[in-house]
């Protein structure tokens, strides 16, 4: 799959994981085709990327190299709180794009 192969994990995981995301209504799956996300999913897939990116420019902003920023953002984006990055972002300013990759 190419998933696992791009994500470095099994096809295993990759299988549980998406049936847990259409089970929650975040994507929807065709045998042998792509997976496409729903509008709760893509929404869902919005707010993520902009919180990682708000915490990668604050984290730019006091100096970490760009690669440490985006390691590190993927564990402070999950535990962050809103107060929180809503400082970060009044500290850099809004990221400059919100859709997901």
């Amino acid at each position: 799959m190419d998933i696992a192969r791009r994500l470095g994990v099994t096809h295993v995981t990759v299988i549980k994981t998406v049936a847990r995301l259409a089970r929650s209504g975040l994507v929807v799956t065709r045998p042998y085709r792509s997976i496409f996300l729903t509008d709760e999913g893509r929404r869902l897939a919005t707010a993520a990327k902009r919180r990682h990116e708000i915490v990668v420019r604050f984290l730019l902003a006091l100096g970490v190299s760009r690669e440490i920023a985006e390691a590190d953002a993927e564990g402070i984006e999950h535990h962050v709180s809103a107060e929180t990055l809503a400082a970060f972002e009044r500290f850099c300013g809004p990221p400059s794009t919100s859709n997901p990759a």
